[in-house]
């Protein structure tokens, strides 16, 4: 009965919104951010090394990986120079290169929305890219040397320039991540990734999965890149409208676990329409408001079953104690604590 009840409040939702009847913004429409990085048109002209560079869009992230590991240090720091915001954002280029890169590229713009990335030089900022409301991913620990590592794939109204605001710490990439890491035992990497154009405020783009599709194509590939340099496999916490961005990419993701957090559905029935090997992992606290969300999906509208329902299929995660839709990595908590296990492997 429940569950019939909850469809019609979808359908009757999904009537609102496409007939611009409420609040819900049709104005707030996000372009995702598509295709290879910035500057890619002057990579591809660039013979400076008296070859073809790989082509950002078109090259593989081992076939990137590959070729930069036949350069010399004289030829790679070139490039770093010539293009920072390609080698910064490229998958495949080594890690250490991507950080002086970006470091690069932050300390020559001027946007005051970045200011605070590039104010730090001890930031290991993986990706950075400053078009439109500009994306982000930073490193916490050492990526090069790290057992086990984990990315963390954030929700709605996340950009550059919210990356890591100081109110709502635990609801930003950074503040997830640095929780996580300074939990975690040693040998650990915390990857906070704000890699993709993620919806503003709860509208249109919210309810719908088109900038989840292009953020699942994006994620995939980092995670390529990832494994392109040696990094394992990693564990990937979802928050909120991200795991609707880890549904959408299970099947090709490499991840050891996917663990989803105040999440709105999956665009999937159960863990089996996955199509993943991870292990798959669900939390819900009591009073996250993500509760009030009907978990169907009509009409494009809606992300499906809920994955903390018992028919889904994933393995529970206990966040009782944790508060409101962004309290799951609090110091303290439950969940905190068994993310931890789960990064660390021992759950």
């Amino acid at each position: 009965m429940r569950r019939y009840a909850r469809t019609l409040v979808a359908v009757a939702l999904a009537t609102t919104i496409v007939s611009g009847t409420v609040g819900w913004a049709s104005g707030n429409a996000q372009q995702a951010l598509t295709g290879p990085p910035p500057g890619t048109a002057a990579w591809r002209s660039d013979h400076v090394l008296g070859r073809e560079l790989p082509d950002p869009e078109r090259a593989a992230p081992a076939q990137v990986a590959r070729f930069f590991d036949g350069l010399s240090a004289k030829e790679r720091q070139s490039l770093i120079t010539r293009h920072p915001l390609v080698v910064g954002n490229l998958d495949g280029v080594p890690v250490a290169l991507r950080y002086r890169a970006n470091a690069v590229a932050l300390k020559a713009g001027h946007d005051p929305r970045y200011a605070s990335l590039g104010a730090d030089p001890h930031r290991r900022i993986l990706a950075f890219d400053p078009r439109g409301r500009g994306q982000v991913a930073e490193v916490f620990g050492d990526l090069t040397t790290a057992r086990r590592v984990s990315v963390v794939v954030p929700g709605s109204d996340i950009d550059a320039g919210t990356f890591d605001r100081t109110n709502d710490v635990y609801g930003t990439p950074a503040g997830m991540a640095r929780s996580l890491y300074a939990e975690t035992g040693p040998g650990s990497a915390v990857i906070a990734w704000a890699g993709y154009t993620t919806p503003v405020g709860v509208g249109v783009d919210a309810a719908t999965g088109s900038l989840a599709e292009a953020g699942a194509d994006r994620l995939t590939r980092f995670t390529d890149g990832l494994a392109a340099t040696g990094v394992p496999a990693p564990t990937v916490f979802c928050h909120s409208y991200g795991s609707v961005v880890c549904g959408l990419a299970a099947p090709r993701l490499r991840a050891r676990d996917l663990v989803v957090l105040g999440s709105p559905g999956m665009r999937a029935d159960n863990v089996g329409d996955l199509h993943t090997r991870a292990r798959v992992w669900a939390a819900k606290d009591p009073d996250d408001w993500i509760d009030d969300v009907p978990n169907v999906e009509f009409a494009g509208l809606g992300h499906g079953a809920d994955p903390t329902s018992a028919g889904f299929g994933a393995r529970r995660v206990p966040a009782g104690d944790a508060h409101g839709h962004t309290g799951y990595f609090a110091p303290g908590t439950q969940s905190l604590h068994a993310f931890a296990a789960i990064a660390d492997g021992e759950l």
